[in-house]
């Protein structure tokens, strides 16, 4: 649940951005975060996966930090 407000990732559907804070459900075995499609910031869902399982995801930089 290290997921961020701003972070990306890419699946088979095209990348998307994280736009909500995530959260389990399920006594924590399932993760739940709703995200924008990158392309079309017009489009949400709200994307789940077992809590175990690993994603790749883009870290935004942070402004001020180099």
């Amino acid at each position: 649940m290290q997921l961020q407000i701003g972070d990306r990732m890419t699946d088979s559907t095209g990348e998307w951005e994280v736009i909500g804070r995530p959260y389990t459900t399920n006594g924590g075995k399932n993760a739940h975060v709703r995200v924008q499609r990158v392309s079309q910031p017009g489009v949400t869902e709200t994307r789940m996966w077992g809590a175990y399982e690993k994603i790749s995801v883009i870290r935004r930089a942070e402004e001020g930090k180099r």
